[in-house]
């Protein structure tokens, strides 16, 4: 049963009892963006990545996922916080650390926003003047987009939930249209399933696939922090958290192993070279003619714009746990005494993204090829990053307490080596993910550096001369007691 606002509104925290299993795994899968990925992200892999061996990377990440997952939902109960990845390394690791990957966290989702910011501008741009002959500024759709975003943040996250659910079954349903149509095509008898064999997968080009295979699932992880704001989070995060990858690994192998099968294993590779942005649209042309066109580039925006609104309550909830935890400004962690939003923080984050387009618009750079290219690939690194050192601390955890078994231990340090391994291949093939040769955005992710020393040196500060407020970095728990 939901609490009264009366009720609600005479606690300082986020409201609890607001979501359910189902809204959280809509609004994580939401942030995926999984028309985005499917049309923009996985072309890439089968050009510049193994081919028609794509669909079985996927599969083997999505199992390096789930590896990551039974570690991760055995530490939640005990940490619970809003702040996840940071309050579960503080805890881990050292608060110092727990700092520097609040920092890492909070300009991570922050460029990830960004990204799918400019890279909707520019394609509601292109489909309105297709749709009405009228040239507009992408600046327009950014600003539009961001004010609509904040509003919604701002209010309940009910009824973010619920675009985010809206847009959601929108594009899934159609992807899910074109999947069969594709599988009633070729028959049974015109299945292939090679891209599944070891040769395929481990053909030339594995290493940029998995690159694309780990940053299509990213997203999943951000369950913990709407743990405060889930009904009976001891059953719902967990079930959240395994529902996420289950459906994302199962929707990108399906979706991307029936591309191979309309395509044919041995073109694929070439045909998604040849012109990556419109392989999908041109599958969907042919298996639902010009109406399939249309949907999905209309699609493709909603999906943008869904993920932009899932990036933004991830940051506001960071922001809100910071806060909470005295390491910005108090006025972030206000809450709506009607909404249970932490509104201060969308509305400071609706103008650090506002100032991030400005700047981008007054140098005169493109939202897609310039913004939305380098800020993504910067924020998945940031996230990779993250996922490796939550990985790793995961098992540190347990072992201070005397735990240890496969789900505590040997489940998270497996995934955390594979996902370093996959760190490391974005790295050193970032010009790949960024498609560009120039300097100065395949050079962002170094500034991780500085960004995770700032965060280290504010901890040590911290330590020195503010101890009341080192004490609590990290350790401001929910309601009730915390889960042995």
């Amino acid at each position: 049963m939901h609490r009264s606002d009366q009720d609600a509104a005479a606690e300082p925290g986020l409201f609890s009892g607001m979501l359910g299993t189902g809204d959280i795994i809509f609004m994580i899968l939401a942030c995926a963006a999984p028309m985005g990925v499917l049309a923009g992200i996985i072309p890439l892999a089968f050009a510049f990545g193994n081919g028609a061996g794509m669909p079985g990377a996927q599969l083997a990440m999505c199992a390096v996922m789930l590896l990551f997952a039974v570690g991760y939902v055995r530490i939640i109960p005990h940490v619970r916080n809003a702040g996840a990845f940071y309050a579960y390394i503080a805890a881990s690791l050292n608060k110092e650390a727990g700092i520097a990957a609040a920092y890492t966290a909070v300009v991570a989702y922050t460029c990830a926003a960004a990204s799918v910011l400019g890279a909707m501008s520019y394609f509601a741009t292109d489909v309105f003047a297709t749709l009405t002959g009228i040239a507009t500024s992408w600046v327009l759709w950014a600003a539009a987009s961001i004010a609509a975003i904040a509003w919604l943040g701002y209010h309940r996250i009910t009824m973010a939930a619920k675009v985010l659910t809206a847009a959601l079954l929108l594009e899934v349903g159609l992807i899910a249209v074109i999947d069969a149509l594709i599988l009633w095509q070729r028959g049974w008898a015109g299945l292939d399933f090679g891209s599944f064999a070891p040769a395929t997968i481990f053909a030339p080009g594995l290493g940029i696939a998995v690159i694309y295979a780990i940053n299509g699932c990213i997203g999943f992880e951000a369950t913990a922090i709407y743990q405060e704001e889930a009904r009976n989070r001891a059953v719902t995060i967990p079930r959240a958290t395994y529902g996420a990858v289950l459906v994302l690994g199962t929707f990108y192998v399906l979706s991307s192993w029936c591309l191979v099968l309309a395509v044919g294993p041995a073109q694929i590779k070439a045909v998604a070279a040849a012109d990556p942005g419109h392989l999908v649209s041109g599958i969907a042309f042919r298996t639902l003619g010009q109406f399939g066109r249309d949907a999905l580039s209309l699609l493709t925006i909603t999906s943008l714009f869904a993920a932009a609104l899932g990036f933004f309550n991830n940051i506001a909830r960071y922001f809100f746990a910071l806060s909470r935890d005295g390491l910005i400004p108090a006025v972030l962690g206000r809450v709506h005494p009607r909404h249970g939003s932490p509104y201060m923080a969308c509305l400071a984050l609706a103008g650090i993204l506002a100032l991030v387009i400005a700047l981008f618009a007054l140098a005169g750079l493109d939202p897609l090829l310039s913004l939305a290219t380098s800020l993504s690939s910067m924020g998945a690194v940031g996230l990779e990053i993250l996922l490796t050192a939550t990985s790793l601390a995961i098992p540190l955890f347990f072992a201070r307490r005397g735990e240890y078994s496969a789900g505590k231990t040997l489940a998270p340090l497996l995934s955390g080596v594979i996902i370093a391994v996959a760190t490391w291949l974005s790295l050193a093939n970032y010009a790949t993910l960024t498609g560009t040769t120039l300097p100065v955005i395949n050079r962002l992710p170094l500034l991780f550096i500085a960004i995770a020393a700032a965060g280290l040196a504010h901890g040590t500060y911290l330590r020195r001369c503010r101890p009341a407020i080192y004490a609590g970095v990290g350790s401001t728990h929910v309601e009730g007691p915390v889960g042995e």
